[in-house]
């Protein structure tokens, strides 16, 4: 794991696991005709605040020792 990703608690894992499996399932929804219209932002935003959560836990531990 790279020094720019986390390590992740079990429910931060699991969190991020629902939101992939909605970006999917949002992506397999999509009506292939027209492509790509299917917006994934709202759920790219929730997956990115969780990292950022993930990142300032572990500051702050590596902070407090």
């Amino acid at each position: 794991m790279s020094s720019n990703q986390p390590r992740l608690t079990t429910g931060e894992k699991a969190q991020l696991a629902w939101y992939v499996a909605r970006m999917a399932k949002r992506g397999l929804a999509d009506d292939r005709e027209y492509g790509g219209r299917v917006d994934h932002s709202d759920l790219q935003r929730k997956f990115d605040r969780v990292l950022d959560r993930a990142r300032r836990r572990e500051e702050q531990a590596k902070n407090s020792k």
